[in-house]
Parts: C-alpha cells; structure tokens; sequence
C-alpha cells in the first residue's frame, strides 16, 4: 500500500517595495579605457612576431648555430619571448 502524503504550501512573501529619494543626482561616467588602440601598438605586435618567428627558423635551418653562437637553446627561449610580447600587445588590441 502506498501512501501519499502532502507536502506543506511554503509561505509567500511579500515583495518590499523600495522608496527612492526624489533628489537628483547628475552621474557623469567616463570611459576608463581609450576606445581606439595607439597607431603604433599594431605595427610593433606584428613585428614582435614575425622576429620571434624568425629567430626560431634561423634557429633550427642553422642546426642550433644561430642567430647567437654558443648560447644554444637560448635562441628558443629568446624567440618565444618576441612571440610572447607580441601576444601580450595583442591583447591590448582593439
């Protein structure tokens, strides 16, 4: 047999109406960032990544010789790093 048992009605609530001030309050918001990217922030981004991009190739078509001798896997290191300023210039891009 099964017995069905009903649950209590949760009560309701009343919706408390906020009264308002009647004073007027003039808000002037600005923007906090400049709508527009600076004109030079596109051509250094690029640039940033097309050397990064170059030192890895020059790296590795070399066989690890340049562009800098005798500091190795630096050379990567040293690329990835133009690449990384390009992405963080990236994101500043509008």
């Amino acid at each position: 047999m099964v017995y069905l048992s009903r649950m209590p009605k949760s009560k309701l609530r009343k919706k408390v109406v906020q009264q308002r001030a009647h004073s007027q309050e003039v808000v002037v918001e600005t923007p906090h960032a400049p709508l527009e990217s600076p004109k030079w922030l596109a051509p250094t981004m690029v640039t940033a990544f097309l050397i990064g991009l170059f030192w890895i190739v020059i790296f590795y078509v070399t066989q690890t010789r340049y562009p800098v001798p005798n500091i190795g896997a630096w050379n990567m290191i040293i690329g990835f790093s133009f690449i990384g300023v390009g992405f963080t210039l990236a994101t500043r891009w509008r």
